[in-house]
């Protein structure tokens, strides 16, 4: 760290407007050298926004940016990273194809045009290895899991030398472990002199790993940067959600979304559940041939209940994917049976098998889940189209009136029920599908990813919407990669490796244990 009073990195006034939505308002901060801040706040409070206008990759509409209090041209990436700047994206940006040394190669300052390959492999193994990451410069990028890749990427940020790393969303795609090793890394490069800006999501994590932390809301500055060590996870949640949202979120949500419930790695056993008097889903020893989505099935057998929430765990891209496009008739059944409600539909299409209670929340909303171009009411509408064998003559003024019920019922913000679906936010649009799928004759719910990219408040609005339903009867499949949310609403959790089953646990929940599962350890 060095004697200078400027911070590594100060961002004077900063305002960004996207049309009429405003994502940074006056924000000014400043980051001291040689640390590890956090910056957190819901969706929308301009985390990510702030992120690229300290690289260069947004230019604000005023505002200046500092580097030890030397200014830095705004919305230029080159210039930013010749000032010690470089920005790791939450989305892996290196060529899927190269082997490693050519993405490395391809990642310098410039590149090179010509280049001797036995140079080249020498020359990044050297870099690899300096920075602990263990991996053949031959491999390809889309062979390596999902850790390494990050892992090369940051690798790949610090050939110029960086002085100053941004990691937008680090954690979301890894294992414990491969937190828990992250966080190890940058404590290294921490040492080495590197200043880290992490935008991270839980409070927990936070805590983990910062020496700082700065909260954005609503594109304004509340708090910041503030020693973690003198704050706590529910001080933290009170300044991202905010006094006016806070009251909407139960203290039990609150808690368990920012991680403050336990100290410990264990989950205390929530109230007794529903008895399991009938198997909902009874998927029997199902393998399939390779997806587009992900690996084949392998004998994989999973029973969820009647009022049983089970949550699915595993690195994603272990055959989470293939397993709902398997309960949705899209993947290819080799071997196998499944049944719903006793019943066996596993060659029979999807609108028989929604005709006998299955509903499906989508990994992908805006790509799976809604067509964004058409209207509110023709989205929600389109659970009549997908039940039964044939098409029935409908009613446009009386779905549209239906749909202005249902929606209001569930509290999705909107104007009109002929506004296209992709003008609402991301928490509105899952509400919507939600209202679609979670509905009176629904007996199984396929929910993926339910909460992925939403905030606090829309988060605990889903987390209650799939009580209900446990409630009323319904089983839930439940697939996220994020753990919190698993240990708080599950009833068992499987984990899934490979393809495979690879752990079944009741609570009380063991991190530990499920991590091992994850990951292939235990073998």
């Amino acid at each position: 760290m060095t004697s200078s009073s400027a911070p590594a990195l100060a961002c004077r006034d900063i305002t960004v407007n996207f049309g009429d939505v405003t994502a940074l308002s006056d924000v000014s901060v400043g980051f001291t050298e040689g640390l590890i801040h956090a910056v957190v706040g819901q969706n929308g409070a301009g985390k990510t926004t702030f992120a690229r206008v300290a690289a260069g990759i947004v230019r604000p509409d005023s505002g200046a940016v500092e580097i030890e209090g030397q200014n830095v041209p705004l919305g230029n990436v080159g210039r930013a990273r010749a000032a010690g700047i470089e920005l790791v994206h939450q989305s892996f940006a290196l060529p899927p194809s190269f082997t490693v040394a050519e993405a490395m190669e391809y990642g310098a300052e410039g590149g090179r045009s010509i280049y001797a390959r036995g140079a080249m492999e020498r020359r990044w193994t050297r870099h690899l290895e300096m920075l602990g990451v263990q991996v053949g410069p031959r491999e390809r990028v889309r062979d390596l899991p999902v850790e390494t890749q990050q892992a090369v990427e940051i690798a790949r940020a610090l050939v110029t030398d960086a002085r100053i790393l941004i990691l937008d969303e680090p954690t979301a795609v890894l294992s414990p472990a491969g937190i828990d090793n992250l966080f190890a890394r940058l404590k290294v490069m921490q040492e080495n002199g590197v200043t880290i800006i992490l935008i991270l999501h839980k409070i927990r994590e936070v805590l983990a790993v910062a020496d700082t932390v700065t909260v954005l809301r609503g594109g304004k500055l509340v708090e910041g940067p503030i020693a973690t060590d003198a704050t706590d996870a529910a001080q933290l949640s009170a300044s991202i959600i905010g006094t006016n949202v806070a009251g909407d979120i139960s203290e039990t949500d609150r808690e368990a979304l920012v991680g403050a419930a336990e100290e410990s790695d264990t989950v205390e056993p929530i109230a007794a559940e529903t008895e399991d008097t009938l198997a909902i889903l009874d998927i029997r020893n199902v393998t399939t041939r390779q997806d587009a989505e992900g690996p084949a099935l392998d004998k994989v057998a999973l029973r969820v209940g009647r009022g049983e929430i089970v949550g699915v765990a595993g690195v994603e891209g272990n055959g989470q994917r293939t397993l709902v496009r398997a309960l949705s008739h899209l993947a290819d059944i080799v071997s196998g049976s499944i049944e719903l409600s006793g019943t066996d539909v596993t060659r029979t299409p999807l609108s028989n098998r929604r005709a006998n209670g299955l509903r499906v929340i989508p990994f992908e909303r805006n790509s799976e889940g809604l067509s964004l171009s058409s209207a509110l009411w023709e989205n929600w509408a389109a659970r009549t189209l997908l039940l039964g064998g044939s098409l029935k003559l409908i009613n446009p003024a009386q779905l549209k009136k239906t749909c202005v019920d249902t929606l209001s019922r569930w509290g999705v913000r909107f104007s009109s029920p002929n506004q296209p679906a992709g003008s609402l936010s991301g928490g509105n649009a899952q509400k919507l599908i939600l209202a679609r799928e979670i509905d009176d004759d629904a007996t199984l719910i396929i929910a993926a990813q339910p909460t992925r990219g939403l905030d606090v408040g829309a988060t605990a609005f889903v987390w209650r919407a799939l009580r209900e339903a446990r409630a009323r009867g319904c089983g839930i499949l439940l697939i996220s990669s994020d753990l919190d949310e698993l240990f708080d609403i599950s009833d068992r959790i499987v984990v899934m490796l490979s393809g495979r089953i690879n752990g079944e646990f009741s609570r009380p929940f063991h991190l530990a244990d499920i991590g091992t599962a994850m990951t292939g350890a235990g073998r």
